[in-house]
Formats: structure tokens, C-alpha cells, sequence
């Protein structure tokens, strides 16, 4: 995948991802609602096994340093349902960099793959799920206390997906 928007440039990983994407994968407070933070190892193996191999995720690196400031998800989990996700390093946090960067995969995935549906799901029922309404997406249930967070207690999770038809009638 290649994809250039105004900020941004949409691509596949490479190993060369590894250090800027610790940065965003070994923080605490980045990942405070994923996992617990990554050190350096397991970080560069989810990026071999999982970014690279299976081309699970792709880099949103800033066109204007050139760093992979962004991890998004988007995984073909059933013919023409793909899973959407992202983790953004913090130092870009509200400056539009997620929602420009996730609205193009977004698009891609609906004219380019001919995507059916796209998904997501998060326990931070602030900051993700309001992208995820920018994004265009609605509420699809909320799985009550569904998964544990990083601190052991349990949240809910927020379901949420975005069909072609109603992708059409957004973004003609």
C-alpha cells in the first residue's frame, strides 16, 4: 500500500519502522488503553511477525520528518470485512494526524479493495470512539465489562463499523 495525503504517507512497514514505532508501542501512556507497553524486542517482532509477514498493519509516516509517527491495523478478517485500529505516537496526538491518515486507508480500502465493511474496537470511550464517529463510523453495541485493561479492571468495549453504502453516501 501507498498512499500520499497532504501530511501524510500511507505504506507498508519495513525493519528500518522499528525504533519509530517503539516509540509509540513502548510508551505507557500511548498504550494505556492496548496493552502494556512493548520493550524493544517484542516491538520489533510484532513489526517482522506481524506488520511485515502478514501485512496486518501499515506505517503513517510524516511526510515532513519522515518518521513513522502512526500504527494503523487494517486486516482483511473475512472477505471484504477488514478490522481498522490505530496507535499514534503522542507528541502528534490532536493535530488531525490520526483522522487524515485513517480516512484514507478508509477510502482505499472501499475504491481500491472493494472493501463490503470496515470495523473497530476500543475501551476509551472518549478519544477513540469520537475518531471513530469522525471517521464516519456507528455504533454497533458495546460488550459490557468484555475485557480487562491495563490496571486488571474491567471495560467495556465499543464496537463500531462502517459499510460501503454508507461510506457512498458520506463521501460521494
Amino acid at each position: 500500500m501507498h498512499i500520499e495525503t497532504l501530511r501524510m504517507t500511507i505504506r507498508d512497514f519495513t525493519p528500518q519502522d522499528a525504533a519509530d514505532l517503539h516509540a509509540i508501542f513502548g510508551d505507557d501512556e500511548t498504550m494505556e488503553n492496548c496493552e502494556p507497553a512493548y520493550d524493544f524486542e517484542k516491538t520489533r517482532d510484532f513489526l517482522s511477525s506481524f506488520c511485515i509477514a502478514r501485512k496486518g498493519a501499515v506505517a503513517a509516516v510524516h511526510r515532513q520528518n519522515g518518521k513513522t509517527i502512526g500504527y494503523i491495523l487494517f486486516n482483511e478478517a473475512h472477505e471484504g470485512v477488514y478490522e481498522m485500529g490505530w496507535i499514534f505516537n503522542r507528541n502528534f496526538w490532536r493535530q488531525g494526524y490520526a483522522y487524515e491518515s485513517c480516512r484514507a486507508v478508509i477510502n482505499h480500502a472501499f475504491r481500491e479493495r472493494r472493501a463490503h465493511k470496515i470495523f473497530a474496537e476500543a475501551i476509551d470511550a472518549v478519544k477513540s470512539v469520537g475518531l471513530m464517529e469522525k471517521l464516519g463510523m456507528r455504533p454497533e453495541g458495546v460488550q459490557r465489562s468484555q475485557t480487562k485493561d491495563n490496571h486488571g479492571n474491567w471495560a467495556d468495549l465499543y464496537l463500531y463499523g462502517l459499510l460501503e453504502e454508507d461510506w457512498r453516501r458520506q463521501f460521494p
